[in-house]
């Protein structure tokens, strides 16, 4: 059953991974959105260390909550409902935001709402461009997921296909560590491409004939033998070329196959979503190609591309005006697979 308040204010919560977030939107106006991140700590560590994680999520998500309504100005009392991410992500991280969430909504009387970290992704753009409205077509490519996903309608989509193994963040990540780049590993690669030119041999990504699924396990596994046999052989190589052949190969095909993806289905309109959505290579080809194919482009800032809780609030609003309310004995879920059928059933979630 709908909610009838078409206006609703709704508080976010994300801490699926190092970052503890919390935003206030009401309707698809964000009024305010804050983060804390652990990165720097994690990043002692090459990567992040879940145990130090929940502990960074505990000690700073009061406070990020308490920051996000004074800057929002508005009372905890008016809320109207609170919306948490559950699930995918860092098992213990996950649970510092829904038990904090619960408790949260649980005090006030107000409906929780539970999120899919994914779902909140695709809901980013709704907050880019307030007029937006299914169908469209969504590049989703994050750390833990990278795929063309078609939005059929607000609460369903269709996964026309991904990668088969490694997501997109994740080999950035991988090569970051191979070219001694520091974590985490996307933005590091990418100023280093851009003193670099793409001219060192990289495979072909594409699975099979046509379709939408590809490979980044060859492409990093490329990478790594590339950089091992020049320095074994005492050969010179430049570490610029390979960050700007590597990022080449991984993001082209992407927004090559969300092109045709988008003529596929025929969708007019194109978004993206995942910290791998917030490099400019990728941005500036998408744009162009957009621009090209004649399709409208709403690409979220670079913010909430990344995990935020302006996401995770947006997705809110949508599961609040389906009345898709949570109970408190929500768990949280570290895994929760993309599906790919015309709609994502209630149980799956």
């Amino acid at each position: 059953m709908n909610c009838a308040k078409k206006q609703p204010l709704i508080l976010g919560i994300e801490s699926s991974c190092d970052e503890t977030a919390a935003a206030v939107i009401r309707g698809r106006e964000l009024l305010s959105d804050e983060i804390a991140s652990s990165a720097a700590t994690q990043a002692k560590y090459g990567g992040v260390v879940p145990e130090l994680a929940s502990r960074a999520h505990a000690e700073a998500v009061d406070e990020v909550v308490a920051r996000a309504l004074q800057n929002a100005g508005v009372q905890k009392e008016r809320l109207d409902a609170v919306a948490v991410t559950y699930g995918a992500g860092l098992l213990g991280a996950l649970l510092v935001g829904l038990s904090f969430a619960k408790g949260f909504a649980c005090g006030l009387g107000i409906p929780l709402i539970g999120v899919d970290h994914i779902r909140g992704h695709l809901a980013a753009a709704y907050l880019e461009d307030a007029s937006l409205e299914p169908p469209f077509l969504t590049l989703l490519a994050s750390g833990g997921h990278t795929a063309i996903l078609y939005t059929e309608r607000a609460d369903a989509f269709r996964v026309l296909g991904g990668t088969l193994d490694d997501a997109a963040g994740e080999a950035f990540d991988k090569v970051a560590r191979v070219l001694g780049l520091p974590y985490p590993g996307g933005p590091h690669v990418e100023a280093l491409a851009r003193e670099g030119r793409p001219v060192v041999p990289m495979p072909k990504m594409l699975k099979g004939q046509g379709g939408y699924d590809f490979s980044y396990s060859g492409l990093k596994t490329a990478v790594i033998n590339y950089v091992h046999t020049k320095e074994q052989r005492g050969e010179a190589w430049s570490r610029a070329d390979v960050a700007a052949s590597f990022q080449s190969a991984a993001l082209d095909i992407l927004v090559q196959k969300t092109i045709e993806g988008a003529r596929e289905t025929g969708a007019s309109t194109v978004t993206a979503g995942g910290g791998v959505a917030a490099n400019g290579y990728l941005r500036s080809r998408l744009s162009d190609a957009c621009a090209q194919a004649g399709l409208r482009l709403v690409l979220p800032v670079k913010k909430h591309c990344t995990d935020n809780a302006a996401m995770i609030a947006s997705e809110g609003l949508i599961r609040y005006r389906l009345g898709d309310f949570a109970p408190m004995s929500l768990n949280a879920r570290a895994s929760i697979p993309l599906v790919r059928s015309s709609a994502v059933r209630k149980e799956e979630l």
